[in-house]
């Protein structure tokens, strides 16, 4: 990008990492330094939480509003119900209206964390779902009035959909329709709110670019897109994502300590780039702690570790979690934070094996994998080596609370509920 942004937002979104492609930058730079820009991003319902995948848009939202302007958060109430094809291999499992708003009421708890919702203030954000517009749609008057400025040529040209088609793998008249719904979306929010701006991963530009264009149709109005970049670590695994499990934002499903961790264990590579993208520190600061190495640079993951957890978490979660691993990993005892599996007595019964420990515990996916993590000397009971698979844990072994372990990274507590 050669533009020299004027704005402050996108000052921010450049020096910091966030930009991957836009409509126009130039337009969409005047229009932000001459008023407050109304700008929106979609997450569709397909789990009860966001996970870190998704952090880069959050913390686009949350910039929006620290730099003067209007967030809004379009929950996918109707969109969801479809599924977005972009870049799958095959289509998203179909989830009924309970499911949507069940997964709906979990990922809205994330936001009020990064994003002002207030009403009294001319840029509070602004929580949406749209359902409020898809679900009452006449679908002969949608195919007249909105179908007739969509081309199927220029549809099927859009990598999304191409690569799909090039791996001869189905896309059902369903999903096809995805990138309409999208589009319509943002030629709703303009006609309502006065939204000027979509944001979203790269992956989005087929859809964000057909929102504009529709739009133009229409109503004749100008309205901008702006991508950021699909985040991969710098050893090409797919950001937000582990070998056990996603990264998800929300506590009850991935404890504040297990997701301070993760971010402690960023590679060395990263660790600038993560600091400008995940924080709020200054970009120099954010480069000298990134050029930091040896020890330093493990110093540098803790500080990226705190920020991070704090503004997801709080920052009293990001004590007990730093805490926690200065007593696992430094002094080798148990840490107050460690992820813990409550046994009741009945659940324990004459004792259970410690394969099925490890499963419970989340530190094994299956059966399968404990038992070759045992084989390989990847598991520790109470920081001694494991070896036997077929050991059973009973109330007297529980008496007091074991600590399982695999790897040197990852750990748990198993005790009996009180």
């Amino acid at each position: 990008m050669t533009y020299h942004p004027k704005s402050e937002f996108m000052r921010v979104m450049k020096e910091r990492g966030f930009i991957a492609d836009c409509t126009d930058y130039q337009a969409l730079d005047e229009a932000l330094c001459e008023g407050v820009v109304p700008a929106y991003i979609g997450f569709d319902a397909t789990a009860k939480s966001l996970h870190v995948g998704s952090l880069i848009q959050i913390m686009m939202l949350r910039w929006l509003q620290k730099t003067g302007h209007k967030p809004i958060t379009l929950m996918g109430g109707g969109t969801t119900k479809v599924g977005d094809p972009s870049f799958r291999a095959d289509e998203r499992p179909l989830l009924d209206e309970a499911a949507i708003n069940d997964n709906i009421s979990g990922i809205q708890q994330v936001f009020a964390k990064y994003i002002d919702y207030s009403e009294d203030v001319d840029n509070g954000a602004l929580m949406l779902n749209n359902a409020e517009w898809l679900d009452g749609l006449n679908y002969l008057e949608f195919l007249r009035d909105i179908g007739r400025h969509f081309s199927v040529n220029r549809m099927l040209a859009f990598e999304s959909v191409k690569s799909r088609i090039d791996r001869e793998q189905s896309l059902s008249f369903l999903e096809f329709n995805y990138m309409i719904l999208q589009a319509y979306d943002f030629l709703e929010l303009n006609r309502r709110y006065g939204c000027l701006l979509q944001m979203g991963g790269s992956d989005q530009w087929g859809n964000i670019v057909n929102g504009i264009d529709l739009t133009r149709r229409v109503i004749d109005n100008q309205i901008f897109g702006l991508t950021s970049p699909l985040l991969t670590t710098s050893d090409g695994k797919k950001m937000g994502k582990t070998a056990d499990g996603a990264i998800w934002l929300n506590a009850d499903m991935r404890s504040p300590y297990e997701f301070w961790q993760f971010w402690r264990n960023t590679n060395d590579a990263d660790v600038g780039r993560f600091l400008k993208l995940y924080t709020e520190m200054p970009v120099d600061e954010c480069d000298r702690l990134g050029a930091l190495e040896g020890q330093e640079i493990n110093d540098a993951k803790v500080i990226l570790a705190n920020a991070v957890t704090t503004l997801c978490h709080g920052a009293e979660a990001a004590a007990a979690a730093e805490a926690t691993a200065r007593e696992v990993f430094e002094k080798g005892g148990v840490g107050d934070d460690l992820p813990t599996l409550e046994l009741s007595a009945d659940e324990l019964g004459d004792g259970m094996s410690i394969v099925q420990l490890i499963v419970k515990t989340g530190l094994a996916k299956s059966g399968k994998d404990a038992k070759r993590l045992i084989k390989e000397n990847g598991a520790k009971l109470d920081d001694e080596n494991l070896t036997d698979a077929g050991l059973m844990v009973d109330a007297a072994k529980l008496a007091q609370p074991i600590k399982l372990s695999a790897g040197k990274k990852r750990h748990a507590l198993v005790k009996l509920a009180e």
